[in-house]
């Protein structure tokens, strides 16, 4: 007895064999580029995936601040996960925590100047990274065409 023949499971609609190939290329691609990534990020900064990502997540905000549930909301994070990661950063002077101006629950984390300076020395690497091992290896309709995909399907898992 095959899956296909299984009662239990012969009602799926299953992947055809393309879309198979097409979910594991993806799946292969995610884990090793983000691996790839993270590796040359730490080695050539000393900086994480996640350290990065609050870094220039406050580099492209006005003010360089954002909201802390802004913040976990964007990384997909818990608030507590979050804060936790952020007073590793504050210890290391890349963040600091303030109240917010708005009203005075919530608070707010802000790029220090040694944040930003470490944002800007790993930004250039970090992106000659992202192009070596991803957008070089792509046409400029394949890149189109994975934007138009990855927001569609960000779009679904986001309404």
């Amino acid at each position: 007895m095959t899956i296909d023949d299984d009662p239990v499971t012969a009602g799926p609609n299953w992947l055809t064999d393309s879309e198979q190939r097409a979910w594991q290329a993806y799946r292969r691609m995610f884990l090793l580029l983000n691996a790839q990534l993270a590796r040359e990020l730490s080695r050539d900064s000393g900086l994480s995936e996640p350290d990065y990502d609050v870094l220039s997540t406050l580099g492209d905000s006005q003010g360089h601040r954002r909201r802390i549930s802004e913040l976990a909301d964007r990384m997909l994070w818990s608030r507590s996960r979050l804060s936790h990661h952020l007073a590793r950063m504050e210890r290391r002077g890349l963040v600091r925590k303030e109240g917010s101006a708005d009203d005075g629950r919530g608070a707010v984390v802000v790029l220090t100047g040694e944040g930003l300076r470490t944002l800007r020395a790993a930004a250039p690497r970090h992106v000659e990274s992202v192009r070596r091992h991803f957008i070089d290896l792509l046409t400029p309709e394949e890149v189109d065409a994975f934007a138009r995909i990855g927001e569609r399907v960000v779009g679904g898992l986001t309404d």
